[in-house]
């Protein structure tokens, strides 16, 4: 069985969110997620405003389409990390009625971090919003671990752990470590890769912006990682568009055949019950 699945718009990051949902329903997609925050200057983003004509746009694009957006990112809890500034983005994430942001810790002060971290959780609460720690190998909260230990620390009821294949399996995850932190594991974003991991943060940045592959065209045990999951995780395909000449709807469209192949080949290895 294949799971209702979400597109990032990291996939195909160009491209604006009406055209965007457009492309995503047309392929299959169930969910999408939208950036409407920079995760670095000068990334793209699209800053939409709660009660603007183009916001309301979208939100009834979404429900003419049948689609659901998932997730708003990308948010990095960093050393001038303030939660209120995101008041906004909270406001407009309910509007679109998204359930979760996504968000990167990028504070060498821990305390402040978590603090920050859990009011970021209460100010999200009564949008109806859950907030999902990601890791990344450049980033003050690096790996899986410390994803997971910061999320149980704080032990918001609307917090949780967001796995991204390349960021988990590239920084020291493993299947054991997922299987003790399983409950907090919200969300995850699928993508394969190939080739020796990178060792330097400049390398890490590169491979994860451009040198993604589609789920099951690398090397990524991503068997094991469907596997594991517990059913109410939401999946998502994150592999950014980074093939020249390509266009995004033929992107799109390829990365949800080989999601597809990859769920299929994962429930033809299960053991029948």
């Amino acid at each position: 069985m294949i799971p209702k699945l979400g597109l990032a718009h990291f996939s195909a990051i160009n491209v604006p969110p009406h055209e965007f949902a457009r492309l995503a329903a047309a392929a299959g997609y169930g969910r999408i997620g939208l950036r409407l925050c920079p995760p670095f200057a000068g990334a793209p983003h699209y800053p939409l405003r709660a009660g603007s004509d183009a916001l309301r746009s979208l939100s009834r694009l979404c429900v003419d389409l049948s689609i659901e957006v998932h997730d708003i990112e990308a948010v990095v809890i960093d050393a001038g990390f303030d939660p209120r500034t995101m008041l906004p983005t909270l406001e407009a994430a309910a509007e679109l009625r998204a359930t979760r942001l996504t968000v990167a810790g990028d504070d060498p002060d821990y305390a402040r971090l978590a603090a920050n971290f859990s009011l970021l959780c209460e100010l999200a609460f009564p949008y109806g919003v859950s907030v999902d720690m990601e890791n990344m190998g450049w980033r003050s909260i690096a790996t899986y671990a410390q994803a997971d230990a910061l999320v149980a620390s704080i032990a918001a009821d609307n917090s949780g752990v967001l796995v991204d294949a390349i960021h988990f399996f590239r920084n020291g995850g493993d299947m054991a470590q997922l299987h003790s932190g399983l409950a907090r594991v919200r969300s995850v974003q699928l993508c394969d890769v190939a080739g020796p991991a990178p060792e330097t943060a400049e390398a890490m940045m590169a491979e994860a912006r451009a040198g993604r592959l589609p789920p099951g065209e690398g090397e990524l045990p991503l068997h094991a990682l469907l596997k594991a999951l517990r059913p109410e995780a939401s999946i998502s395909i994150e592999v950014p568009l980074s093939e020249p000449g390509c266009s995004a709807a033929y992107h799109i469209q390829h990365l949800m055949a080989c999601t597809r192949q990859l769920f299929e080949a994962s429930n033809e290895t299960s053991p029948k019950r």
